[in-house]
């Protein structure tokens, strides 16, 4: 099955809106469409009608940040979550509040070594106000010519290290999953090959603390993936009895590394989690 479960609107940090995307992945013969926003539920119902009219199987979702260990951001998918659950909800709102005082940060930061003014050239780039982060930043100064593309910017100013970084405290795993598991939904660990900054130990510690909380699945194929990385995650699927996804991540066109329905097929031995979806 063409099923594209990771994938992100301007509710989030997309470029297209919800239903704008919807038909992009129709066109791009998905036949089961996940929206998951960070974060955020409010693109869910706008999608889910686009769909229905166009006869595209769509779930609901959502990318929840986590904080971890070793001051690592993890990034956890809720599949099949019920949009209107209180808990969830509110759990995400409140993760949400936390993105304003960190923008901030980030632009007095920028302004330190000559950035003037960043916050609000990312404003005119975030959709969502509620939503602003790293990837309006980079829009800003794409368009105003400090650097070629998105990643660029990453790369010379927004990456950890970078002076634009800045850490943030996000949900907890277990609340994560918590939310999720409430909700209806399953859990899923979102693009794991780039947790590169845990150790093995700590990485291995991460899924067994996943599996505790309720944690089900693992993105196996992901945009940024290499065939290696498919292969790893793979292996650790057998392994701890993960159901498989699969995921663009798709963001735009001209920022993502693969197309929205476009990467690679699933091991056809593992379990995909579309199996347990309603």
């Amino acid at each position: 099955m063409n099923a594209d479960l990771h994938c992100h609107s301007t509710v989030s940090d997309g470029c297209l809106d919800p239903a704008a995307l919807v038909r992009r992945a129709y066109a791009n013969r998905v036949e089961l469409l996940a929206l998951t926003d960070h974060d955020e539920l409010a693109g869910v119902a706008e999608a889910a009608r686009e769909a229905a009219a166009l006869g595209l199987r769509f779930v609901a979702g959502v990318e929840i940040s986590v904080s971890y260990v070793e001051d690592t951001t993890i990034h956890i998918v809720g599949l099949g979550v019920d949009p209107r659950n209180p808990a969830l909800l509110a759990g995400l709102a409140d993760v949400r509040r936390g993105r304003e005082d960190r923008a901030r940060r980030m632009a007095d930061e920028l302004e330190r070594v000559g950035l003037r003014d960043a916050l609000a050239g990312a404003r005119q780039f975030a959709r969502n106000p509620e939503m602003i982060g790293r990837a309006h930043f980079a829009r800003h100064f794409v368009a105003s010519g400090l650097m070629p593309n998105v990643n660029t910017v990453f790369e010379h100013y927004l990456a950890r290290g970078k002076p634009g970084f800045v850490s943030h405290k996000w949900a907890s795993l277990d609340e994560a999953v918590a939310w999720i598991r409430g909700a209806g939904g399953i859990a899923v660990i979102a693009h794991p090959a780039r947790y590169h900054r845990l150790s093995s130990a700590a990485f291995d510690k991460l899924v067994a603390d996943f599996i505790a909380a309720g944690g089900e699945a693992v993105e196996v194929v992901a945009g940024a993936h290499t065939q290696e990385d498919m292969l790893r995650f793979a292996r650790l699927a057998r392994q701890r009895g993960l159901l498989a996804s699969r995921g663009s991540d798709f963001h735009g066109e001209t920022e993502s590394a693969v197309d929205v329905g476009r990467c690679n097929p699933l091991p056809p031995d593992l379990t995909p989690v579309w199996s347990r979806l309603p």
